[in-house]
């Protein structure tokens, strides 16, 4: 039985690296592709490895579209903090207290996830036309935190149903306030989710494309994922610089993805909290 044991779990180990292998191949082909130059990423046969790594196409491109991953960072960073801001107390909120709309607010949210992306942009387009904030930052921020706030609240709404009572009435026993209470005792205990959120909220505003591509248009920026789509449509020439963007895109969020997952396991996991 032990043995049998030792071969499934063998065998589940050997199918979950074939897999991940397919997964991550193409983000393998891109970043071998962006040390190549042209002529061998044209050539008649696929590199498996650069023959003579190159890293001239990213000097080339951080020279030419630094100014656009500054621009992607301001957003993620402003992105992340807005949706904190309102998630944050509105999931404390439909958390603790009852209120007659409560399940509409939770159905609400959950409506508002179905809804496609390119739907809420063409409708904020119509209102940024005349609240004059097409075209700026303010107004691209809004449009990537109103995607990710339903999001945000569900996963911190479920995390804190699950945090333990007698620890808040203990709190207020000791005659902490309800702002005290929610700042010095149900944030620390929701870490993990608020970075779960925090980290989501931040992907959301770098990964952006379908609200950047409608709401600005001759714009004096660019969020990263316009640029490599700009960049690949007006130098298809040159392939190299255009898969060395799109690394500079996708290393960020997969460092952030790595360096908070073990938050990120544990907000994602509701009662996780012991009491």
């Amino acid at each position: 039985m032990t043995r049998q044991r030792k071969f499934t779990a063998a065998l589940a180990a050997l199918g979950a690296l074939v897999t991940l292998v397919i997964l991550l191949f193409p983000l393998y082909a891109v970043i071998v592709g962006s040390l190549e130059t042209n002529n061998q990423l044209l050539g008649t046969h696929y590199n498996f490895l650069p023959p003579t790594p190159k890293f001239s196409n990213y000097s080339a491109v951080i020279s030419s579209q630094g100014g656009h991953i500054v621009s992607t960072l301001i957003i993620g960073v402003f992105t992340a903090l807005l949706v904190l801001a309102i998630a944050v107390p509105a999931a404390h909120a439909l958390a603790r207290y009852r209120f007659r709309v409560t399940a509409m607010l939770v159905g609400g949210l959950l409506i508002a996830q179905i809804l496609p992306a390119i739907v809420i942009a063409n409708s904020l387009f119509l209102i940024y036309h005349k609240l004059h904030l097409l075209n700026s930052y303010p107004g691209l921020i809004l449009a990537d935190a109103s995607y990710g706030v339903p999001f945000s609240i569900l996963v911190l709404r479920a995390f804190m149903l699950g945090l333990p009572n007698d620890v808040l009435q203990a709190a207020r026993v000791d005659g902490a306030s309800e702002w005290r209470t929610f700042v010095r005792v149900v944030l620390p205990m929701s870490r993990s989710a608020v970075i779960t959120v925090a980290v989501f909220a931040f992907l959301n505003g770098w990964g952006d494309f379908i609200f950047a591509l409608t709401l600005l248009s001759g714009s004096s920026f660019q969020p990263i994922t316009l640029s490599v789509y700009s960049y690949i449509g007006e130098f298809t020439s040159n392939i190299g610089e255009a898969l060395a963007l799109c690394v500079i895109g996708i290393l960020p969020a997969a460092m952030l993805l790595i360096a908070a997952q073990r938050y990120i396991a544990a907000g994602l996991t509701v009662g996780s909290v012991k009491g």
